[in-house]
């Protein structure tokens, strides 16, 4: 399943980032073999994590959240972290640039689930969880933000928290997120757009409106492959928050439900790995993985239907961007591993 999102994705980024890649480096392909080059190394980090016992995660738990903790404070230093389009949330090392925030939706995932397996009070949970988000909403990026409140929530959930804990972490992130989006221009202004898409359609909803465009377009069976008129830079970011849309513009709701589906089965795929899993590590590292997958295809997805306001945020497996690509081949690996020891569990049943 991986696979096939993986090569679909290169598809997709080839198809539609075209026009930009001919803009601005007169090679219509540009983008596609940077992408091609990270899927490359991520299937061989998958091929290799896949490997190796998930047990040695929890070993190393601690010191790579801290590391990638601190990574997430040097990209919010100007001269370290690149500032693009008013957010900083790059690093450059030579030619090769990567999002630290990507990486930690990882290392939070584990150690979490480091916290789980031993037994930890809520707050073990809630601290890492507040102290990520709010680093990253420094960039600032709420659409990643989210992300991990929902990596995090999950995993404290699935591990079995105190509930009127739960239910008070929950209503503080609410509130912090509320108060986040009323006193941003920005966010407050995609959130207004989001209530009235049909106001101001060459401003603030130029975005969604093109969107929309792209989906009706598209129609049921779509225009045709390569066949987009959004893609020829009528759609920003066509090739990374929208490409979704590139995509149901040219295969149509059958596509897009197509897509959707492939997407809803790797992560009942990934849910029944975690609910199988054979100790508490195992079983909240899973959850913790597949929870960052799904909650991020909802999201990007759902805001290209305009279910959820945009969020600015890839969507897994298609979205051009080499970190975030390989990121999640390496997840995919460690579930894979997951599920490897979760076999073996039910063959060593059967023979007894």
């Amino acid at each position: 399943m991986a696979m096939t999102l993986t090569v679909l994705g290169l598809i997709a980024v080839a198809d539609a980032s075209s026009p930009a890649a001919l803009t601005n480096f007169s090679d219509k392909f540009y983008y596609l073999k940077q992408q091609a080059i990270w899927g490359l190394i991520g299937v061989g980090v998958l091929l290799v994590v896949s490997k190796i016992h998930y047990s040695f995660w929890e070993k190393i738990a601690t010191p790579l959240f801290i590391g990638t903790v601190g990574l997430l404070v040097l990209v919010l230093i100007p001269g370290i972290g690149v500032k693009v389009l008013g957010a900083r949330r790059w690093i450059i090392l030579g030619s090769t640039s990567f999002q630290p925030s990507e990486l930690v939706k990882l290392t939070l995932s584990i150690y979490l689930a480091k916290v789980a397996a031993r037994d930890k009070t809520s707050l073990s949970y809630f601290l890492p969880i507040a102290l990520v988000g709010g680093l990253i909403m420094l960039q600032p990026d709420l659409g990643t933000t989210l992300v991990v409140g929902a990596i995090g929530m999950t995993q404290a959930f699935v591990a079995g928290v105190s509930f009127l804990h739960f239910l008070g972490a929950l209503a503080l992130a609410t509130l912090a997120s509320a108060l986040l989006v009323v006193t941003s221009d920005y966010r407050r202004d995609r959130l207004l757009t989001f209530l009235q898409q049909s106001k101001d359609p060459l401003g603030k909803s130029y975005h969604i409106r093109q969107v929309l465009l792209a989906l009706g377009s598209g129609g049921i069976f779509g225009v045709g492959l390569g066949q987009s008129r959004q893609k020829f830079l009528f759609l920003p970011e066509a090739a990374t928050d929208s490409i979704f849309a590139v995509v149901a513009e040219e295969v149509g709701f059958v596509g897009g439900l197509i897509l959707i589906i492939l997407f809803t089965a790797f992560v009942l795929r990934g849910v029944r790995i975690a609910s199988n899993a054979e100790d508490r590590f195992s079983k909240i590292l899973g959850t913790g993985l597949i929870t960052w997958i799904g909650a991020q295809a909802f999201l990007n997805i759902g805001s290209m239907v305009a279910v959820v306001p945009l969020t600015g945020i890839p969507l897994p497996f298609f979205s051009y961007g080499g970190s975030a690509l390989t990121t999640t081949l390496l997840a995919t690996g460690i579930l894979l591993n997951i599920s490897k020891y979760e076999n073996r569990q039910k063959a060593k049943r059967r023979k007894k």
